[in-house]
């Protein structure tokens, strides 16, 4: 047995070391036929760039390439070219204007082939299944419009998120902010209306995303780099991670199957809420067209859980950290809606200065500092650059929203700069960059605004947030103000004082204790 698996090893290196040659002399082939691939750091024979870039924050290594390479950069990562844009620009040129060219995404071993992402649509090839989850979801999250329709839910959860805060002051934020993002999106995909505690389809989301956001890092698993990996029993010594992707894979059937049954015994019992699913599973269907339904539904569930919380979080941190926009944006609430109620969706939609702090949110810290990489789907020569076909393609989102020659002072919180007047214009809009490009382009855009707005409006309506400090009880400054690295990026663990603004303001909370 010993000598057994010891020869497959050995047969198994062979062959990455004969697939490793022939792809670098594949890249120096079409290099020398092409032209040059951009500029970028030098690697080390056979590994290429593998080991230069971290896993955490490395959108900052990135930008500190950039200073060097300039903004459109190549690395080779064990044979697999990488082009990082680190510009506007540049960015709007390839995933926009070559949008045919630039909508893919790689093929992520670990991610998809093991643990089944590329069935959610972020991570989705680019075809014919592709186009049609975007159809059936462009159908209740296509437009402004559309999402109205689920204004009251998200007004109610806002509602009783306020009654929990006033509840339990030094309960655990982001477990409260996700709660809430939680039964939004299952309200909307399923109809499902969650427990009040520890609800098993929340907690079942939370960890499948959390999983998500591990296994989709570029270069985060050797199996990505040599496919046939994927084959390793599981069983074998060293294959940890393959046990992991199995787990992982459990999760992710369990995350789009379970809901999706509620649903369908619920419709059967003649009980089910209007939602996504409920909707779209009315009438005859064919097995293949329920399960682009069911992974449609699992696309909105997983991509809202928790992108929008971080948003959520982030705008709760800076309006500690800038008192002074805390208070404008109140004086404006407290103008257009008074003391007798709270705001509403009608209400923030008016209120141009709590718009910009949701821009600024946007683009204070981006929720996905690379966004989700692109690939090629065919070669294409930019600016005298060959770009192959299959490279990745990241957009260093975060560097582009950060950068001085687009936005003044960028490391400042400062809603002012999407407001125009006293002669000058509003700086870029951040939606064009934090929700990604092309045909790639969130579909939750206008979901996650309503949620973010909402949740701004309602807490500044009747709650002063202030005095952050961090986990170790130290305060928090703007300069001392961190992000957590990965696929998604969160606030560093904090935590902040959360009153009632007066007894009039603590009078509608309880009003609305008395109901949830």
């Amino acid at each position: 047995m010993g000598v057994s698996v010891t020869t497959s090893l050995l047969t198994a290196w062979h062959a990455a070391a004969v697939i490793l040659f022939l792809l670098i002399i594949r890249g120096a082939i079409l290099r020398k036929r092409r032209g040059p691939m951009p500029p970028g750091p030098v690697g080390w024979p056979i590994i290429g760039n593998a080991l230069d870039i971290p896993l955490n924050h490395s959108w900052k290594t990135f930008a500190k390439w950039g200073e060097r390479w300039g903004n459109l950069m190549s690395v080779v990562l064990l044979g697999q070219p990488m082009v990082i844009i680190n510009s506007y620009k540049h960015a709007y040129e390839l995933l926009e204007k070559r949008s045919a060219i630039y909508s893919d995404r790689p093929h992520m071993v670990m991610a998809g082939d093991i643990v089944g992402w590329d069935q959610i649509l972020v991570l989705l090839r680019y075809g014919n299944q592709f186009r049609e989850y975007r159809r059936l979801m462009a159908r209740v999250l296509g437009s402004r419009k559309s999402v109205e329709e689920f204004v009251p839910i998200i007004e109610e959860q806002t509602a009783k998120l306020l009654a929990r805060l006033l509840r339990e002051p030094a309960s655990d934020l982001p477990s409260q902010i996700r709660k809430m993002t939680g039964s939004i999106v299952l309200m909307i995909s399923y109809g499902y209306e969650p427990q009040e505690n520890d609800d098993p389809l929340i907690r079942m989301a939370d960890e499948a995303t959390e999983q998500a956001a591990e296994v989709a890092q570029p270069g985060a698993f050797f199996v990505d780099v040599f496919p046939f990996l994927k084959y390793v029993p599981s069983w074998l010594p060293g294959a940890g991670w393959k046990r992991k992707g199995e787990r992982y894979r459990a999760n992710m059937d369990q995350m789009s199957a379970v809901p999706h049954q509620f649903v369908k015994d619920k419709m059967a019992a003649g009980t089910a809420l209007p939602s996504f699913t409920s909707t779209m599973l009315a009438g005859s269907l064919a097995p293949d067209e329920e399960y682009r339904i069911k992974m449609s539904a699992a696309s909105i569930y997983s991509g809202g859980a928790d992108t929008t919380v971080s948003a959520e979080l982030t705008f709760i941190l800076a309006m500690s950290l800038w008192p002074a926009v805390q208070k404008k944006a109140q004086e404006e609430l407290d103008a257009a809606v008074g003391h007798d109620r709270l705001p509403t969706y009608a209400d923030v939609v008016q209120l141009p200065y709590l718009n910009a702090i949701y821009l600024e949110t946007l683009r204070w810290n981006q929720v996905v500092p690379l966004g989700v990489p692109h690939a090629t789907l065919e070669d294409d020569v930019y600016e005298g650059y060959f770009i192959p076909k299959g490279s990745i393609v990241c957009i260093n989102q975060w560097n582009i929203l950060h950068d001085p020659e687009i936005y003044a002072d960028p490391f400042t919180f400062n809603p002012e700069r999407f407001l125009s007047g006293h002669g000058k214009e509003p700086e870029l809009d951040p939606r064009k960059v934090a929700f990604g490009f092309g045909r790639r382009i969130c579909p939750g855009i206008h979901l996650a605004e309503s949620s973010v707005l909402m949740v701004a409006a309602m807490l500044l309506s009747v709650f002063n947030i202030k005095n952050p400090l961090n986990e170790h009880g130290i305060p928090i400054t703007p300069q001392t103000a961190e992000h957590t690295g990965g696929t998604i990026s969160h606030p560093a663990p904090f935590t902040c004082t959360i009153e009632p603004r007066s007894d009039k303001a603590k009078a509608l909370i309880l009003a609305l204790q008395e109901r949830s």
